[in-house]
């Protein structure tokens, strides 16, 4: 009996560890910003989905999954609320893309100049995810390229994230911008 459990738990991890497995956890609640001259991807599905805060609170997202991400110029942000505070990271600059594999971003708002290739548009959304509502909306492409990408978020996970020439400051007063 202990031999399948084990089985499946190592499949489990594997999944996750490879990206293809979101991992579960509970958002703050709160959105931040990214932004970036150019995404490139591979690997592209995007469908609808929900988040949860640890109180239960729902949010209604868009969940984007890209296998390969190459991430330039790079710039996160997050406004601490009723505060001039915003904490700023950047990275992926100077030609040395910030990169990805099992990226999956659960979304408000996306924005930018986007060419994608070898696209379908209106797959049932549980042929990308089985976390997906059975006969939701669906697209995949081969290739995604979104130049001047904006995008506010939820959250973020990524079974290897690699920050190229990071850099984290905490901004205060006037100087507390967002990425945009």
């Amino acid at each position: 009996m202990m031999v399948p459990a084990t089985a499946v738990a190592g499949a489990i991890v594997f999944g996750m560890a490879n990206g293809a497995i979101a991992a579960s956890f509970a958002v703050s609640g709160q959105t931040f910003k990214v932004g970036a001259s150019k995404l490139e991807g591979t690997g592209f599905k995007q469908y609808g989905g929900f988040v949860k805060e640890k109180d239960g609170t729902a949010h209604p997202v868009a969940v984007s999954e890209i296998a390969d991400a190459k991430l330039y110029d790079l710039c996160q942000s997050v406004k601490i609320p009723d505060m001039p505070i915003v904490l700023t990271i950047n990275a992926g600059g100077g030609g040395r893309p910030a990169t990805a594999t099992g990226l999956l971003i659960d979304m408000d708002e996306l924005g930018g100049d986007a060419e994608f290739k070898g696209i379908q548009i209106g797959r049932d959304a549980t042929e990308l995810s089985p976390e997906a509502t059975a006969k939701s909306f669906g697209q995949s492409a081969d290739s995604v390229e979104i130049t001047d990408l904006q995008q506010v978020a939820r959250s973020t996970s990524a079974a290897v994230f690699t920050l190229n020439g990071l850099k984290l400051k905490i901004n205060m007063g006037a100087k507390a911008k967002e990425c945009f």
